[in-house]
């Protein structure tokens, strides 16, 4: 489901690259985090066994194999994977199995959109097969292009463009006087997640929501279409998910609980998930007669794409037809799970996981990431072949159904959600990988831990770590203040998850400390959910030589060794307060930066001045003053977080002083693990956030419009941005509680180490 977050970046030559790189981090590297003494030499001793046992030429094989057919949720092909990989985990040695659970996923019976005025135009609503692609012409095992969870319906009415479809574009269209009431709205994609797309058009009055594929974004304004290069096609569709899952992933009838047999599901009617609207994506072939039919103002300048017409607002004259029905069916996913279990705490669980399910064969998305992983679960049982057993269990995971909402994954921590939260010390997640930088998110207790695993992979491209080419990559290309940290050596930040993909349950509903990692940036990602994601298109334009699947191998090999064996576990409190102590600055910036917005937009209006420097042929619409934005009272969190990073000093110290002994013996560890592991649970609540109850922690939450993008702090920014002053000031005092309870957790922690 994950596309990449970072924008794409055209490299320097690799001279300038590595004169950068040669210049940038320490000379000498730290001590190992987490290991004392001789265990760190003989850790580095199995991870280099690790990497040895890696062959990209295997990942390769891999891919081919599992995206050789569609395998969606429900298909043939689905449950002959997960069959698959169970088999080759029992192979190696894991104890594998199954788990079931039954799901509501909707596939099409009906599609149809046409332009009915003021021409006709019928949309083929279909991607054509490419002679250079083995697999696209298995049309009869597809799923049709089509958005998940957008409810049926049969609708006409004139077009309105809407740009990407986000709260920000109606303001825009407001001010021109352009309204979606009663209308049907075509966004492009990009600019949010998709599923806010019809979520703010039906809030708005629109009847429906059509979505479509600009070539500005992923297509021949980028670079040369597939299959002579890697960029979408002109009748290349992007299918997805369109539920609305800022409220909750997963199954839209058992929200909270398990779909197994026999769970309690809700009626379709009272499903929360679903949208209000009918949506369909569409491919730039389609769309552009529709487009080319509307009239009205132009849009602004920077709404506009790259198709070769003028984008008008409409709304119409262009009218569409757009009418679906869905077969609403309750169907099987598969999930994949293998243990390798601990030597000595057994029931302190490290665990990896990627999903196998696609929207059509997936070679990039998931089944790169899914191959790195298998690659890196094989080696490890290598290692157990060759005597070896980890301290703590090693848990790996081939999430089923996780393309219509994270659906494997949601089950699963909602069926064993009292099991994970005692026993899982980090999930780490990947979904797709491709050539170019490691991306990384996640809690930021394991900041320091990521920094210092990048720095001891080497990169495929260049005789340099990975974490000295994405040192270089910030210093060339990141904001000013992260560039002088990449400049003079220190921590590269992760970043802070929102959602997408599997880690969601586990960060933020069961509040388990959490990773997500890949690499990307350098691939052409064109094929993103079409029937063009192939073994054909990703072993030419996604990681030739599969280099970078064996890169995420050792980097995802070396995080879960290091946690399995560390006899001290590698989390940095101060990070994690520091970073929530940046947090709570931001918020406190973002409420001056709209009071002084605000005072200057209503004296413009006051003042006759509003429209002034716009197109004096178009007509605006003024808007009415907006209420001044008060003064919030940031006492209570400002007080909170200073506690917080006091009690995250104590605790640094004494991780020192604990060092200095020696290793710490698994039996002494077990309490102060489970120390460590309450800290991640106390930055949840369990009422959770205002109107979306299931995400429960309050430091990181995918935003109510932003879909995939993370909101930190997000029940006091949410309330700041959307001007709810008094939520606000009440979800200030909130957060500041939790974040007394956080501090005591890490007192209760640091005492636990200081008594062993």
């Amino acid at each position: 489901m994950t596309r990449a977050r970072r924008a794409l970046v055209l490299l320097p030559c690799a001279a300038a690259m590595a004169a950068i790189v040669g210049a940038a981090g320490p000379a000498d590297a730290p001590p190992m985090l987490g290991f004392s003494g001789d265990r760190a030499a003989a850790e580095r001793a199995l991870e280099a066994k690790l990497d040895a046992a890696i062959d990209p030429a295997q990942i390769g094989e891999w891919i081919k194999v599992l995206s050789a057919r569609p395998h969606h949720l429900g298909s043939p092909y689905d449950k002959e994977n997960a069959e698959r990989i169970a088999g080759w985990f029992r192979e190696w040695g894991y104890d594998t199995s199954i788990e079931e659970f039954q799901v509501l996923f909707p596939t099409p019976k009906e599609r149809r959109l046409e332009l009915v005025a003021p021409t006709h135009f019928q949309a083929s609503l279909a991607e054509d097969t490419i002679a250079e692609d083995s697999t696209s012409g298995q049309h009869a095992e597809q799923l049709p292009t089509y958005n998940a969870y957008s409810i049926d319906g049969d609708v006409t009415g004139e077009l309105v463009y809407v740009n990407y479809g986000v709260p920000a574009d109606y303001e825009e269209l407001a001010k021109r006087g352009v309204d979606v009431k009663g209308k049907i709205a075509i966004a492009r994609y990009g600019g949010s997640w998709r599923g806010i797309k019809p979520k703010v058009a039906a809030e708005h009055g629109a009847i429906g929501c059509i979505i479509y594929s600009d070539p500005s974004g992923d297509g021949y304004y980028e670079g040369d279409m597939y299959p002579k290069g890697g960029w979408r096609p002109p009748q290349g569709v992007q299918r997805g998910s369109v539920a609305d899952m800022p409220l909750h992933p997963g199954d839209p009838l058992t929200p909270g609980v398990g779909a197994v047999a026999g769970a309690k599901r809700l009626a379709r009617s009272e499903a929360q998930t679903l949208t209000k609207i009918t949506v369909l994506p569409i491919s730039a072939r389609d769309a552009q007669p529709l487009l080319a039919a509307m009239s009205g103002p132009m849009a602004p300048e920077e709404w506009r794409g790259a198709l070769p017409l003028p984008y008008h607002l409409g709304p119409g004259p262009a009218k569409v037809h757009l009418k679906l029905v869905f077969d609403w069916q309750v169907r099987p996913i598969y999930d994949v799970i293998a243990k390798l279990p601990g030597r000595e705490l057994p029931d302190e669980w490290v665990m990896r996981g990627n999903h196998h399910d696609a929207w059509v064969n997936g070679a990039t998305d998931p089944v790169s990431g899914l191959a790195a992983l298998l690659a890196e679960a094989k080696a490890v049982a290598g290692l157990a072949r060759d005597g070896w057993r980890p301290s703590r269990t090693i848990v790996y995971a081939a999430w089923d159904g996780e393309e219509p909402g994270l659906l494997g994954s949601t089950e699963f921590a909602e069926q064993h959600a009292q099991e994970l939260q005692k026993k899982l010390v980090v999930y780490m997640n990947s979904d797709t990988n491709s050539r170019g930088f490691l991306d990384i998110g996640g809690s930021h207790a394991l900041e320091p831990f990521v920094n210092q695993v990048m720095a001891d992979v080497r990169d495929p491209q260049i005789p340099k770590s990975v974490a000295d080419r994405e040192r270089a990559h910030v210093t060339l290309t990141g904001e000013p203040e992260l560039r002088d940290v990449a400049k003079t050596g220190g921590d590269l930040r992760i970043e802070p998850l929102g959602s997408g993909s599997d880690y969601t349950p586990f960060l933020q509903h069961l509040g388990v400390a959490t990773l997500n990692l890949g690499f990307s940036d350098e691939e052409q990602y064109g094929q993103y959910h079409s029937i063009y994601d192939s073994y054909d298109h990703y072993r030419r334009f996604g990681d030739p030589g599969f280099i970078y699947g064996k890169a995420l191998a050792e980097v995802g090999g070396r995080l879960t060794l290091r946690l399995a064996e560390a006899d001290l576990l590698p989390f940095d409190l101060q990070r994690l307060a520091d970073t929530i102590g940046r947090y709570a600055d931001e918020v406190q910036k973002l409420t001056a930066k709209m009071r002084d917005d605000t005072a200057e937009e209503n004296r413009r209006i006051r003042e006759g001045v509003y429209a002034a420097g716009w197109d004096p042929k178009e007509t605006w619409v003024v808007p009415e003053p907006k209420e001044p934005v008060p003064y919030l009272n940031f006492a209570p969190l400002a007080n909170a977080v200073e506690r917080l990073k006091e009690a995250a000093g104590r605790h640094s110290k004494a991780v020192a002083a604990r060092r200095a002994q020696g290793p710490m013996e698994p039996a002494a560890a077990a309490p102060y693990d489970q120390g460590l592991m309450a800290i991640e649970h106390s930055l949840t609540r369990s009422q959770g956030l205002p109107g979306r109850p299931w995400f429960v922690h309050q430091i990181y939450a995918p935003g109510k419009y932003t879909g995939y993008g993370v909101k930190t702090l997000p029940a006091v920014r949410e309330a700041i941005e959307q001007r709810k002053w008094d939520e606000a000031e009440q979800q200030i005092g909130v957060l500041a509680e939790v974040l007394r309870g956080a501090t005591a957790a890490i007192d209760r922690a640091t005492a636990a180490l200081e008594s062993r």
